[in-house]
């Protein structure tokens, strides 16, 4: 399997995972607004500190983003490019975003693909302090009761990253368990999760969420994203028996590679690294 050399040692446990409780619902992000401050608005008026959020259509501007981008000092595996700050109103095609705090405030990490309004199609990963609504539009949440992502310092990758980290119920009204996850780096993404419910005796389970990104890309419709570094947004995701009967996830995802290259399609299972991170929410539906 493909792997990336990152610049510290792996940490032993490869999945950091807090089991919580949780509850889908949906809410308009109000024009104006700041898009952090819009998505604290919809999870604090349910009763949530964060969790978790996908969108498909939607209007940003003013907006701010980086792409993926090499790294020019090693001292990362892979990096960020430049802020692109593209005029107009931005379209979004789809998004995925985690909101958690860095430093005691709150703090989203969010993927997506748009169209600009020069018609230039991009995607990559939306800066929280220089993203505006444009228009109001829907997201599709889901709030965590008894864990919360929280941005610390990886050794093994040199970054700070958001991870789940056990914290107080707020006493949220919820509807089922959930677990909070994070993905470790150079383990396959698929096979991953699959492992996580046989351990913890999931039958069947759905994703919310879904932010990280890929060693390149394999897709069970046949495309290849070669270029290894990727941002990525998880657009459905389920993790279910397959017909032998054996546990399999089916993941729909969309991302932007370091040279622009953009790609949608469900991955192959066992053929797709984490490079990074992956965070999302899992449902538990059995």
């Amino acid at each position: 399997m493909r792997s990336i050399k990152q610049p510290g040692v792996p940490v032993t446990e490869r999945i950091q995972w807090v089991e919580a409780r949780g509850r889908a619902f949906s809410f308009r992000l109000e024009a104006g607004l700041p898009l952090l401050e819009a998505a604290r608005r919809g999870f604090a008026a349910e009763g949530f500190a964060g969790g978790v959020l996908n969108f498909g259509s939607g209007a940003l501007g003013p907006f701010g983003y980086v792409m993926p981008a090499l790294s020019k000092t090693g001292e990362n595996a892979a990096f960020y490019s430049d802020t692109y700050r593209p005029a107009g109103v931005t379209r979004t095609k789809l998004g995925s975003m985690t909101l958690g705090s860095r430093d005691g405030a709150p703090f989203f990490h969010c993927h997506g693909l748009w169209t600009e309004a020069d018609g230039k199609a991009s995607g990559g990963h939306m800066l929280p302090d220089e993203t505006v609504i444009a228009e109001p539009f829907e997201v599709q949440a889901f709030g965590v009761d008894g864990a919360m992502f929280i941005v610390e310092p990886d050794p093994e990758t040199n970054f700070k990253l958001f991870g789940p980290v056990a914290a107080a119920s707020i006493g949220a009204r919820t509807s089922g368990r959930a677990f909070a996850l994070r993905l470790r780096p150079n383990q396959d993404f698929a096979f991953c999760l699959e492992a996580f419910c046989r351990a913890q005796g999931i039958a069947r389970a759905k994703i919310h969420g879904g932010v990280g990104s890929t060693v390149g890309a394999r897709f069970t419709h046949g495309g290849v994203t070669e270029p290894f570094a990727t941002e990525l947004a998880i657009t459905d995701g389920t993790i279910a028996p397959g017909a032998s009967g054996a546990l399999e996830a089916a993941l729909d995802v969309a991302l932007i590679d370091y040279t622009g290259g953009i790609a949608e399609g469900r991955l192959v299972r066992g053929d797709n690294p984490v490079l990074m991170t992956m965070e999302l929410v899992l449902e538990v539906l059995d």
